[in-house]
């Protein structure tokens, strides 16, 4: 029998790889990917962590979640009477697993499209062999194959607790957290970062009593300061209680619940009880069954695959890219990785601009930025000029009647550069991409200032935002 050759092998199909096996058949090579995510029938399905219990799924149940807060407390303002509301959390979760299979089926198409060969199983390496790397695939039916070059992207895995692994019953990962029959009268999270926030979001709409446990002093810690305290009123306003500076002792899980013993920023020992607990403490590489040793392929002190700028790793024509090597674990960062290290293959000059990622928490109200935190620019000594503008000044947001939050800017205080674009508001998700755009190409605050934007829009505020760097809002 002989060995099925590749030009490229993509090790996962997650954002990063299956985007970067569509870019490298774009290029006319003869591609690959390796992925052994499974739907619900033991079938393919790709599309990885983000597809499959991420991104997707749980931006379907916030806007789920955020259709029931709606009619349930907002749609009376607007004249429209809502009796007997109910909620049906089966179909729901239904809706949202439909939503799951249409992205896992658009990317089946799109590979067929490009003429990539997927494989479902495990895949790790073998031994360097003549023409490249031989890798295995573990799946219903064991092969090995051979590629010239081989990408990584085997994406993360969610981060335990020492002592409370995840059981997804009680003491729940994002996956668990997605996946809830019913909504919890008492529901308890640890840590409040991205994952967090949103879980927290969605369970509290539909009626849970939640409490955030955060081992930092500080609330979003990587987010620009006067963000952070403008989202943070909002979500105390709205019944998020967050705990700042706690240390979380044991967690005891049993029949009626979850017990989590914890001392308050005071000092003073607590205890919470809780009918589930979502952990949400960060997320690790994923190197599991990969057979790294195998080949020599090197890694770092935190499990990551060590790679250059180029996303290269030690050994020749290996590559890796997402949350399985250095920098933000963001679905859009791998994306952009994958295309570049397609392209570095075909001889081409790969972009990634680190500086210009984009950050989004889809929270109510939503959360992005890119570029420098006003506290970072502080911390190196650059001199630099702050403008604001609040949604309660823009008549498109008046109209939403979701007037939280503001537009920040940055600028270097001689060249008027943009450093920095904070936001805290509604569809800020979409809003942030202006920015990026605007940074990438090293604009000025002059530059989105002297920019006609629509009127009545939420874009406006990004103007004068901008038009604040010098202090002439015009209508605020």
């Amino acid at each position: 029998m002989t060995t099925k050759q590749f030009d490229v092998i993509v090790i996962g199909g997650g954002p990063g790889g299956y985007i970067a096996a569509i870019r490298a058949a774009q290029l006319g090579f003869n591609v690959a990917c390796i992925d052994e995510w499974k739907n619900a029938k033991g079938g393919p399905a790709l599309g990885g962590t983000c597809t499959n219990v991420g991104c997707i799924p749980s931006k379907a149940l916030l806007q789920s979640s955020e259709h029931f807060e709606h009619a349930g407390h907002g749609f009376a303002d607007h004249g429209i009477n809502v009796s007997g509301l109910s909620l049906d959390i089966g179909k729901m979760l239904a809706r949202k697993d439909q939503v799951v299979k249409q992205n896992n089926d658009g990317i089946t198409y799109l590979f067929k499209k490009n003429k990539i060969t997927s494989f479902h199983g495990r895949g790790s390496f073998v031994k360097a062999a003549e023409g490249g790397y031989e890798i295995k695939v573990a799946g219903a039916a064991e092969e090995t194959i051979v590629g010239k070059h081989i990408i990584v992207a085997t994406g993360s895995n969610a981060r335990a607790l020492p002592g409370a692994a995840f059981d997804e019953e009680n003491i729940l990962s994002n996956d668990g957290a997605l996946r809830m029959g019913a909504v919890p009268k008492k529901l308890a999270l640890i840590g409040s970062g991205v994952i967090g926030l949103e879980m927290g979001s969605v369970w509290r709409r539909l009626g849970s009593e939640v409490t955030v446990l955060e081992a930092l002093p500080t609330f979003l810690g990587a987010v620009d300061e006067q963000i952070a305290k403008e989202a943070k009123k909002a979500f105390d306003k709205q019944g998020l209680k967050i705990e700042l500076g706690v240390k979380v002792g044991e967690i005891k899980s049993g029949k009626k619940g979850v017990s989590i013993a914890w001392t308050n920023a005071k000092g003073e020992a607590q205890t919470l009880d809780a009918d589930k607990l979502i952990v949400s403490i960060g997320r690790v590489p994923n190197t599991i069954g990969l057979n790294p040793e195998a080949v020599g392929l090197a890694l770092d002190e935190r499990g990551a695959i060590n790679v250059d700028g180029d996303c290269k790793t030690n050994l020749p024509n290996v590559w890796a890219i997402g949350d399985v090597v250095r920098g933000p674990m963001l679905a859009h960062k791998a994306e952009e990785e994958g295309v570049a290290v397609a392209e570095r293959i075909a001889g081409q000059h790969g972009h990634v601009n680190f500086n210009t990622v984009p950050w989004v928490i889809y929270t109510h109200p939503e959360i992005a930025w890119v570029g420098q935190t006003e506290q970072q620019l502080k911390a190196e000594g650059r001199a630099y000029k702050a403008g604001t503008f609040p949604f309660l000044a823009n008549g498109r947001a008046r109209a939403l009647g979701d007037t939280t939050g503001m537009v920040k800017f940055l600028a270097d205080a001689t060249t008027d550069e943009i450093l920095g674009v904070h936001m805290v508001g509604p569809q800020v998700s979409e809003l942030i991409s202006e920015a990026v755009v605007a940074m990438e190409f090293k604009a000025s605050a002059e530059d989105i200032a002297r920019i006609c934007h629509a009127h009545p829009s939420l874009s406006e505020a990004t103007k004068e935002a901008a038009l604040a760097v010098d202090k002439r809002t015009l209508n605020f």
